[in-house]
């Protein structure tokens, strides 16, 4: 089984430890994205995952393409070109204080790709399953017809496609969001979305829910799926529900939906050591689920699984276990010494 991710990868600086940007005067250098991190994922899954992207003809764009291999990612299709990889600054929360994000990311690499960088034909030969988030056509240029094309193409081949919805309102407007994913989803298979994504997109809220409170109600949700089905006739949807009760303590679900039917996982609750990637982490553990032919209540326990340990492991890549997922998931959760 084999897949195919597309999207930005880029440098992410954050300070040391819970520094503050301000008391910060040295930063760490990482390198992630949404669809890279899934590729990760899947990767130390056994997956055979490639990512494509474009990033710079230099050290720094090699540094990006080797962040990858390391971990068994397949770079073969990324093109080389463009000026810049784009950056972005991680400050991480704490109790009642949030995380931060800042952007760097204008005119990257990637942002100015053409549709003449990428041949979806050769690009999904032996492939099973695409994957890309709405911060791929959100970055402008040419991406949303190059997203298009990719789409299209899969379908015409007998490609899986799932899109993780990822609003971004740094991005984007909701407006233009709307109308350009709109565009998409008839071609996508199975859509991941946030407690909030299908209400920033296309409109589409929770009723008696109440995410500043953590307040979460399972009826809300299921509408909002059966909603989205109806709409673009998804084969399956697959909601996180995250309660936030602080910048530190979270309470992790999630919801799959498929032939009008949903299930729900446990709720964990996590003390966060970084959260930033555990969205892709979720996404990258379904991916994995479905494609291994899991029944829908073991896809979502296992995807649960997946992103509630990503939220014990610092930078956005989760490297976990298959192992030590389904662990997780039967029922360990004490966090007792491995010895």
């Amino acid at each position: 089984m084999k897949i195919v991710t597309f999207g930005e990868i880029m440098m992410r600086l954050n300070p040391e430890g819970y520094l503050r940007f301000v008391q910060s005067e040295k930063f760490e250098a990482t390198y992630a994205g949404g669809e890279a991190n899934v590729a990760v994922s899947l990767a130390n899954y056994g997956i055979d995952a490639a990512f494509v992207s474009k990033v710079p003809a230099h050290e720094i764009g090699q540094c990006a393409v080797n962040a990858l291999r390391r971990y068994g990612v397949d770079t073969s299709t990324m093109v080389r070109g463009g000026d810049r990889l784009g950056i972005y600054f991680v400050e991480k929360g704490a109790s009642q204080r949030p995380s931060k994000v800042i952007y760097d990311r204008a005119h990257s690499a990637i942002a100015m790709a053409q549709p003449s960088d990428f041949d979806w034909k050769s690009i999904f030969q032996g492939v099973d399953w695409f994957h890309f988030t709405g911060i791929t056509p959100a970055l402008g240029g040419r991406l949303p017809e190059i997203c298009l094309e990719a789409c299209k193409t899969a379908k015409e081949m007998g490609v899986t496609v799932s899109c993780d919805l990822n609003f971004r309102k740094k991005l984007w407007s909701q407006e233009q969001a709307g109308e350009t994913m709109g565009k998409l989803m008839p071609y996508v298979d199975v859509c991941i979305a946030n407690e909030e994504d299908a209400k920033d997109v296309f409109g589409i809220a929770a009723a008696d829910t109440d995410l500043n409170t953590g307040k979460i109600s399972h009826e809300g949700y299921i509408s909002v799926a059966k909603q989205l089905c109806d709409r673009f006739h998804f084969k399956k949807v697959a909601i996180t529900l995250r309660g936030s009760l602080s910048a530190s303590v979270n309470d992790w679900a999630g919801m799959l939906y498929s032939d009008g039917k949903a299930v729900f996982s446990p709720t964990y609750r996590i003390d966060i050591v970084d959260r930033v990637g555990g969205g892709d982490s979720f996404g990258g553990g379904l991916i994995y689920a479905l494609m291994s032919g899991y029944e829908d209540q073991k896809a979502i326990n296992f995807a649960i699984a997946a992103s509630c340990l990503k939220h014990t492991i610092e930078h956005d890549f989760n490297l976990v276990s298959i192992s030590e997922v389904e662990n997780l998931a039967g029922g360990n959760a004490s966090g007792r010494v491995q010895r």
